[in-house]
């Protein structure tokens, strides 16, 4: 898994020289722009409820005015900790809704990528035609739909176990973990459908595959410690990384 975590890593720079040889900014610039800004409008949407949602939840269950009776500075500090784990827990959570709802706006397009990505890489032409873009569309939309209801129901059970203190606090790791292999996995299937992958098939290979899923969900995400200019080129960057990781590997084996 970690020869191909790193194999994922090394085609974002791959990715990065193939975008500038081919001129493709186009094609990267348009949506990364419409993405930075609903990011950036979900993002303090998100923050601001979650704090709310946090501060109503602990008024409700009397843990404020516990804590104020105790006057214990490491409760206080315990429960402080905690609260901040739940609030990163709630954006990671409503950044995976907003990621899959962006998947499925932009599936056309990453489908697109994927495919010209493939056919300049191996100079085999993929004729273009409407009904497939339809049923990519499709397959992609199911398949986000998918992987959001188990991202979910795994969201939910950390959330859970984000209330205990101290054990709760890997909680947001290993939620980022989840959230990167999901997020690979929709990049990758772009190229499982295009090889002929039903889409249990697709589900059962990138399982194989976990490393290159997690590699590319991991760095999309490290992409957005980058203001603007990290938030406009991560989403195009993943497919097109994505398409190349999965052709170089299947060239290996």
């Amino acid at each position: 898994m970690l020869k191909e975590i790193v194999i994922a890593i090394q085609s974002y720079f791959r990715a990065h020289r193939f975008i500038s040889k081919h001129q493709l900014w186009k094609w990267i610039l348009i949506p990364g722009v419409l993405y930075m800004i609903l990011f950036v409008a979900g993002m303090i949407f998100f923050w601001a409820s979650s704090g709310a949602a946090v501060t109503y939840l602990s008024h409700s269950l009397g843990i404020d005015r516990w804590l104020h009776r105790q006057s214990s500075g490491f409760l206080s500090f315990i429960f402080m900790m905690g609260e901040i784990m739940i609030r990163l827990l709630l954006v990671l959570f409503y950044f995976s809704l907003f990621k899959y709802l962006f998947l499925i706006i932009g599936s056309p397009l990453f489908a697109y990528l994927s495919e010209k990505t493939e056919a300049i890489i191996s100079g085999k032409e993929f004729p273009f035609s409407w009904p497939q873009l339809l049923k990519d569309m499709m397959r992609g939309i199911k398949l986000a739909l998918r992987n959001t209801l188990w991202q979910t129901v795994y969201s939910i059970s950390l959330l859970i176990l984000s209330f205990f203190p101290v054990i709760g606090w890997v909680t947001p790791v290993i939620v980022l973990f989840v959230e990167c292999y999901y997020y690979g996995f929709s990049m990758l299937d772009y190229s499982c459908e295009r090889h002929k992958l039903s889409p249990s098939e697709s589900i059962e290979y990138i399982g194989k595959h976990k490393g290159l899923a997690i590699g590319n969900g991991m760095v999309f995400y490290l992409m957005h410690l980058l203001p603007i200019v990290g938030w406009v080129l991560a989403p195009a960057y993943a497919v097109i990384a994505a398409t190349i990781s999965l052709y170089y590997q299947n060239k290996e084996v």
